[in-house]
C-alpha cells in the first residue's frame, strides 16, 4: 500500500534545523547483547547533512554479524542500513534533496567526485565508511543517549525514528513506493543460464534479477529444500540440494549448463563448474574465510569477480530500481515474510537467526 506525505510548512522546516529531536532508537550496548529500544537524542544536520524520518527498515545478517560479535564495532551504537525516510530537514549547502520528499539512505554513499564515482566501472565512493569508524564526515556523531555519543553504523543507521547522514548517502526516490521494500538486480546477458546459490534473501533477489533481465535459465542450489518453493514462485527453473547427489555439486552443474553467473557462498563450486562464464560473489564469508580455486581457471577464459552494492551507483540507479517496482517489472511481495512493530526488534533478529525468514521489516510504529 503506498503512503501519502503530510504537509508541514516551510516554517517548521526551518526550526527544525535547529533544534534536538527526542526519538526511539534501538541501542546497542555491547556486542552478543539484544538491543534496547531507548529515547535517544538526535543533533541537528550540519553542512551537507541530511535528516530524515524513518517510516520502515529492514534486518539484515550485517546486523546480525554485529550482535553476535563477529563485527567489530565501537559501542554503544546504533545499527540498520536498509531503510526508506521522509527527510525532515537538511543542513546549510544541501541540494540534491528538500524537506518532504522520500529518500533512501544508502550505506554506499555517491559524492559524484572521487574517482571510483567517476570511473563507470567501479561504485566504491572514497566516501564509504568501510572501516567502521561510526562518525560522519567531521569526525562527530549525530546520537546521544544516557549523555553518552552513540555511533553511526555504515554512515546510515536506520534503526531510529530520526537519522542524519550525508547528502552523498541518500538516493530520492518516488513518494509511490512502498516502503518496506526494495531490490538488488545483478547484471546478465539475455538469454544466458545463471545459477544462484544460496535460496535466502539475496539469492531470490538473485534469481528475481536475472529473470528481469532476460534469463532464460535460472538453477537454485540450497541444502534446505524448504525453500525450493519459494525460489520457483520468484522464477526459478529448477532448483536442487547437494544432498541429492553423490557427485561434486561443480559437476552435477555442469552437466545441466554451459554457464554458472550469480554466486554467493559456495565461489568454489561455481568456479569449478565451467570453465567459461562469470561468477559474481553478492553475499559472501567474512574476510577472514579463505578462497582457493584452480589457476589453470582464469587461462579458460572464465571470470571471477565480487561486487557491493549490486554493482550499483547508488544515487544514481536506486530511483531507477524504485522506478522499476512502482511499474510492477518484479514482485518484492514474494519475498517479504514479517512485518513488525519496532518495539519487537528483538523478536525479528531472533526470529531471523533460527527461521531464515526471507525479508524482515520493522515499520517505524511508536
Amino acid at each position: 500500500m503506498a503512503f501519502s506525505l503530510p504537509f508541514i510548512s516551510s516554517i517548521s522546516f526551518l526550526t527544525l534545523k535547529s533544534l534536538v529531536i527526542k526519538c526511539k532508537a534501538a541501542m546497542l550496548w555491547e556486542q552478543k547483547n539484544s538491543f534496547s529500544v531507548e529515547e535517544t537524542e538526535v543533533a541537528p544536520s550540519k553542512a551537507k547533512e541530511v535528516c530524515s524520518k524513518t517510516l520502515a527498515t529492514g534486518i539484515c545478517w550485517k546486523n546480525e554479524h554485529m550482535t553476535k560479535g563477529t563485527i567489530v564495532s565501537k559501542f554503544p551504537v546504533t545499527v540498520g542500513h536498509e531503510a526508506t525516510g521522509v527527510v525532515e530537514s537538511i543542513g546549510e549547502g544541501v541540494t540534491m534533496v528538500k524537506p518532504g520528499v522520500t529518500v533512501i539512505p544508502v550505506f554506499l554513499p555517491q559524492c559524484r567526485e572521487c574517482n571510483a564515482c567517476r570511473d563507470p566501472d567501479v561504485n566504491l565512493c572514497v566516501r564509504s565508511d568501510v572501516t567502521g569508524h561510526g562518525v560522519l564526515a567531521d569526525g562527530t556523531t549525530r546520537f546521544t543517549c544516557r549523555g553518552k555519543p552513540v555511533y553511526h553504523f555504515t554512515s546510515t543507521s536506520t534503526f531510529t525514528e530520526y537519522t542524519v547522514v550525508d547528502e552523498t548517502s541518500v538516493a530520492k526516490i518516488d513518494d509511490e513506493a512502498h516502503p518496506e521494500k526494495e531490490l538488488v538486480s545483478p547484471q546478465v546477458t539475455r538469454g544466458s543460464t545463471c545459477v544462484a546459490f544460496g535460496l535466502g534473501r539475496v539469492g531470490l533477489l538473485v534469481i528475481m534479477g536475472c529473470k528481469s533481465a532476460g534469463a532464460s535459465r535460472i538453477i537454485g542450489i540450497d541444502l534446505n529444500k524448504d525453500k525450493f518453493e519459494k525460489a520457483v514462485a520468484v522464477r526459478a527453473t529448477k532448483c536442487i540440494s547437494p544432498k541429492d547427489s553423490t557427485k561434486p555439486i561443480s559437476e552435477v552443474l555442469s552437466e545441466m549448463t554451459g554457464e554458472a553467473s550469480l554466486v554467493a557462498q559456495w565461489l568454489r563450486s561455481a568456479c569449478q563448474c565451467r570453465g567459461h562464464g562469470v561468477g559474481v560473489v553478492v553475499g559472501a564469508p567474512l574476510s577472514a574465510k579463505m578462497l582457493t580455486y584452480d589457476p589453470v581457471l582464469p587461462r579458460a577464459g572464465c571470470t571471477r569477480k565480487g561486487c557491493v552494492f549490486g554493482g550499483w551507483e547508488s544515487r544514481d540507479d536506486v530511483p531507477k530500481l524504485v522506478t522499476d517496482f512502482l511499474e510492477k517489472k518484479f514482485d518484492l511481495d514474494q519475498v517479504t515474510t514479517h512485518v513488525f512493530p519496532f518495539k519487537q526488534i528483538n523478536e525479528g533478529f531472533e526470529l531471523n537467526a533460527t527461521k531464515f525468514p526471507y525479508f524482515t521489516v520493522f515499520k517505524v510504529l511508536f
